[in-house]
């Protein structure tokens, strides 16, 4: 046992530090900013997007509600068209984009989701995010919160330049896994089921450039009605949060890789493989324990303090409004949480753990960070008035449900 006692410099300060560059983050941080905060925005890869680039997990699932009505607005429809601004990679929605037809996104036709690429995506919303006013400090862990009066006033980082503080006025957790959460104490419960072994890739060969979704996968209901499956490559689930796990994940993904890019050689010498994940495919590890934990079976229901809407990617039909309760504990006066790490039950977090929802979260967290240093007395009014302004949607009456 190794005792230390640090004394950590204050380098910098900022309205609102975001942690965690996904598109909870990404959201969180593009919110703050266009409300005239400072913003600080910090991701432990070298790249944007989190699962949906560095994971190579490029569907942007659903916007709607597979019955014709589009269910989610705002920020997450603006990244939606960023994404495919340069092109779709596959599952391009034209019923949604190329048409004022509302007649034809009924059940027959396609979903408001679509397949993109994970580089130009990436560099597409830095430059928008800076273009924004946010600073992004990449390579760059949190590892601890200081505290007062049960807020945190500093983050602790480490990054190239050391270990260093940010002073902050509120925080918005959108590491994924509720580190800032953990670290500040609040509240937070384990995914006790755990992730399955992912091995993501993109390949270069005869058929041309193709994403090759090995292991761990998202099948909508009608996909499985039709047959499709995902066979596991072994048969071991991880937390995602012990570092020498993640690393013997990450090492058994790009086995499974590599044997894959093998037998495919076999028909088509020419395979390459172009890019791989570079960070683990974990989907659920931690979240805070809110306010108010919400539940799958809370289908179409109602919620005063709605910040917005997400639909249910797995089947048609079902929608949700969020309450503004599931993303803070009171304990933790001026941290928030967005994307995966919300406050849900485990059926729900299936749900909100894909890219709508995340970015539906992210934006109300970082406009309620930009408002307030205590969101459990914010007026919660003032936040949607806020939200409405941007063209966010935040009651299925609003759409005529």
């Amino acid at each position: 046992m190794i005792k230390e006692c640090i004394e950590t410099k204050i380098v910098d300060s900022c309205d609102v530090l975001v942690a965690g560059g996904g598109f909870g983050g990404i959201s969180a941080a593009l919110a703050a900013a266009r409300q005239g905060k400072k913003v600080i925005l910090i991701e432990k890869e070298y790249i944007l997007g989190g699962l949906g680039t560095a994971g190579i997990v490029t569907i942007y699932l659903p916007l709607c509600d597979g019955l014709g009505h589009q269910i989610s607005f705002g920020i997450v429809e603006e990244l939606f068209r960023l994404s495919i601004s340069m092109g779709a990679e596959d599952r391009y929605p034209e019923n949604w984009l190329d048409t004022d037809d509302t007649s034809d996104r009924n059940i027959k036709n396609k979903r408001f989701e679509v397949q993109y690429n994970p580089s130009l995506f990436a560099m597409m919303v830095e430059k928008l995010l800076i273009e924004n006013g946010v600073e992004i400090l990449y390579g760059t862990y949190a590892v601890a919160t200081h505290k007062e009066n049960d807020k945190i006033t500093a983050v602790i980082v480490e990054n190239k330049s050391g270990r260093q503080a940010i002073a902050v006025k509120s925080v918005v957790d959108a590491t994924g896994d509720a580190d800032i959460a953990k670290f500040a104490e609040a509240p937070t419960v384990n995914f006790k089921k755990g992730n399955v072994l992912a091995a993501w890739y993109y390949g270069y060969g005869k058929n041309g450039y193709k994403l090759h979704s090995l292991g761990f996968c998202d099948i909508s209901d009608e996909e499985k009605k039709a047959g499709k499956s995902v066979p596991m490559l072994i048969d071991r689930r991880f937390s995602g949060l012990d570092g020498k796990e993640i690393s013997e994940q990450t090492i058994m993904s790009h086995t499974s890789t590599l044997n894959d890019i093998k037998k495919r050689r076999a028909d088509d010498p020419t395979l390459i493989p172009t890019m791989i994940a570079t960070i683990p495919q974990l989907r659920m590890t931690r979240r805070i324990d809110g306010e108010y934990v919400l539940d799958e079976s809370e289908v179409h229901t109602y919620f005063e303090d709605s910040i917005g809407m997400v639909s249910d990617w797995r089947k048609r039909g079902p929608a949700f409004e969020v309450p503004f309760r599931t993303l803070y504990s009171a304990k933790v006066k001026n941290l928030i949480c967005a994307g995966r790490c919300t406050s849900v039950t485990d059926d729900m977090w299936d749900i909100m753990r894909v890219i709508p929802c995340c970015a539906v979260t992210g934006e109300a967290a970082g406009t309620a960070a930009a408002l307030t240093d205590d969101f459990s007395a914010l007026d919660v009014k003032v936040l949607q008035q806020k939200l409405v302004e941007k063209g966010v949607k935040l009651h299925l009456s609003d759409i005529g449900l």
